[in-house]
């Protein structure tokens, strides 16, 4: 059942009133491939606009905390925590992974995708002028915890 329709199959924002609030987790991935030149010079720290990964890391941060404004049907949410974390993995790839957390009545999945794929743009943005052909990968939920369906794990079969 699509959740963000109603019985005439109108869009609307899902009435969380009466769920109660439990604690939500929520962890998402993604992939950014890029010539080892590129990562190379990203892990050297010789990147002309200074440390890449912090500034993708702060991007992600920011987007999951404004989920809600890029996301029509998304409520705004009390995130008591933001990880974000890129990690090389050489020769050509960063694995992008964000987790989202909350006490609340709505889960965190659209906010840790968010944080996850708004990291990887940033990390484009900042080397696609020594690097076109960079390609976001492999964006996805990993895992959540919490609320109604309770424990999802990703089966990393691909």
């Amino acid at each position: 059942m699509l959740t963000h329709l109603d019985n005439q199959g109108r869009a609307n924002m899902v009435d969380v009133t009466a769920k109660s609030v439990t604690e939500r987790q929520a962890t998402a991935e993604a992939l950014v491939q890029m010539r080892p030149q590129t990562l190379a010079m990203i892990q050297d720290g010789g990147h002309p606009k200074g440390d890449v990964f912090a500034v993708a890391r702060i991007a992600g941060i920011q987007a999951a905390k404004r989920t809600h404004e890029l996301i029509p049907l998304c409520h705004p949410l009390l995130l008591t925590s933001i990880k974000v974390n890129l990690e090389a993995r050489p020769p050509e790839h960063v694995l992008i992974t964000a987790t989202c957390k909350l006490a609340g009545q709505t889960g965190v999945e659209m906010e840790a995708l968010t944080a996850a794929s708004i990291a990887a743009l940033t990390l484009y943005d900042m080397c696609k002028a020594v690097d076109k052909d960079m390609q976001i990968q492999h964006v996805h939920l990993q895992e959540k915890l919490g609320g109604k369906s309770g424990h999802y794990l990703r089966n990393n079969q691909d």
